[in-house]
């Protein structure tokens, strides 16, 4: 487990404001379990989802790099997530999936040229002996704009996807698994990227249509 628990490169647990932030919001007479809880809400609903806002750089990957925003996609939230575990002494890493959206995002598909979301990011836990997925990403007014419950955790089952939205209707399904992870795997991403979105390499930024991309 000590690649989990320790610092890496993208999800920066010894770096002090993330320090700052667990210490801002866990409760030393609480379990572990508890805690992490705590904390999968405070980065859930303390970030504004946002995936027209992208930096895949070095500096933007980081953790830590939420600090200087509101708002965030899903690989940032379940890294701070995972960098968080580590501080509480949970073993954490990352998981990645392809996914298909089928709510609130014709204009993103539009834009890149797909209804496939690559490269969807999670937090693996490792609580009570198990490992459990959590998915901090869409924070809870998001959410409600969209029709469907916010996805909550309680550090004993998966917190991984809306399934249905409150009709009924398909929201969210997985078709790949891109496996586990101890820290974001830059190369793997910018290959996936590279496959699905390739107007993203031929245009790098594309503000004018909606979408900023940092690389």
């Amino acid at each position: 487990m000590e690649e989990y628990l320790k610092p890496a490169k993208y999800i920066d647990s010894d770096h002090t404001e993330i320090i700052n932030f667990v210490n801002k919001h866990i409760d030393t007479s609480k379990s572990q379990k508890e805690n992490i809880v705590i904390l999968y809400y405070a980065i859930r609903d303390g970030w504004r989802y946002d995936p027209y806002k992208l930096d895949f750089s070095d500096s933007g990957l980081k953790a830590s790099n939420l600090f200087s925003r509101n708002h965030a996609y899903c690989i940032e939230k379940a890294a701070l997530l995972a960098a968080s575990a580590r501080i509480c002494n949970i073993p954490s890493r990352l998981g990645f999936a392809n996914v298909r959206n089928h709510i609130g995002t014709t204009k993103y598909e539009e834009i890149l040229g797909s209804d496939i979301l690559v490269f969807h990011g999670y937090t693996e836990l490792f609580l009570e002996g198990n490992w459990l997925k959590a998915t901090p990403a869409f924070n809870k007014e998001l959410c409600k704009h969209l029709g469907v419950q916010p996805l909550d955790f309680d550090g004993e089952t998966d917190s991984i996807f809306q399934e249905y939205d409150n009709q009924g209707g398909r929201y969210m399904e997985y078709l790949k698994d891109h496996g586990h992870f101890s820290d974001i795997p830059k190369e793997k991403l910018l290959t996936e990227l590279r496959r699905e979105y390739p107007l993203c390499f031929e245009y790098p930024t594309l503000d004018t249509h909606g979408i900023s991309i940092t690389f």
